[in-house]
């Protein structure tokens, strides 16, 4: 892990950015992540692991960027924090949205999870999916800045049955005190999350495609880069391919609970026109 800062200028070059030049020229790329299990999170040695940093440390050492220093902030801060160039690159596995791509640059995804829904144990309102919360008229547990929230607002859940938490923990602890009724995040994470609290009193539903307005929604992930660095996000996209075709990117994630079921063909261009049905 690299120690310091450096200092990198925010402006971005024409013809698609000069980001993968001064990138290694640095030798040191900042990785902006959320602490959320499995996707980004700070393991119990203090270092920065998980599903996209795992990935995105791969893909930089092939650009020729061996060095990285991570960058911690909430999710909702993630893409402002980017936009003001306090790091280089989201790695925290961050869904693919049409919105999100008006703020950024994605690169392709590297999985496709589904959602599910962290229960008090026995699920005593018989939730399963976003239909059911709202027939039940209960309190969804989301995290600040997700696309769960959004798609909350988008259903007409009010404010006063959305709870928003700041990170996964405390959205965990919030349902096993009883301040929300559920909470929403793909499977994987809650697998990994409670994983840490056993005994919580807790159970995960089974898994889900959002529904939104009769289209389904994907939980697709990728990095994310500042506006107009488009260069940096082609070389990336090139060598996340050749990982997936060779297996590499697999073989990375499988130790934070992926399985070939969550690897996918989709592109940024699809999601980010809404294209992928």
């Amino acid at each position: 892990m690299a120690s310091g800062c450096t200092s990198i200028s925010v402006a971005a070059g024409g013809d698609g950015g000069d980001l993968l030049d001064r990138l290694r020229a640095s030798g040191t790329v900042r990785m902006g992540f959320a602490n959320e299990r499995p996707f980004g999170f700070i393991n119990a040695e203090g270092n920065l692991t998980g599903e996209a940093p795992e990935i995105g440390k791969a893909v930089f050492q092939r650009l020729g960027v061996d060095s990285f220093e991570p960058k911690l902030a909430d999710f909702s801060s993630l893409i402002p924090g980017l936009k003001a160039g306090l790091f280089d690159v989201i790695a925290a596995g961050m869904y693919i949205t049409p919105d999100r791509c008006a703020e950024i640059e994605f690169t392709n995804p590297d999985y496709n999870a589904p959602a599910a829904l962290l229960l008090r144990q026995g699920n005593p309102l018989g939730l399963s999916d976003l239909d059911t919360i709202v027939k039940q008229q209960a309190r969804i547990g989301v995290l600040t800045g997700s696309v769960e929230q959004g798609y909350a607002a988008d259903l007409g859940i009010p404010a006063g049955r959305t709870v928003v938490f700041p990170d996964q923990s405390s959205g965990i602890d919030g349902v096993r005190a009883g301040r929300a009724d559920c909470l929403m995040l793909t499977r994987l994470s809650l697998v990994s999350a409670l994983g840490e609290r056993p005994g919580a009193g807790l159970e995960i539903g089974e898994t889900f495609i959002p529904t939104v307005n009769g289209e389904e929604q994907y939980g697709a992930g990728g990095f994310g880069f500042r506006k107009g660095e488009t260069g940096i996000v082609d070389a990336f996209n090139n060598e996340l391919a050749a990982m997936k075709d060779s297996g590499e990117v697999l073989k990375l994630v499988k130790p934070f609970g992926f399985s070939q079921d969550e690897m996918t063909d989709l592109t940024a261009q699809q999601l980010c026109t809404g294209t992928a049905g």
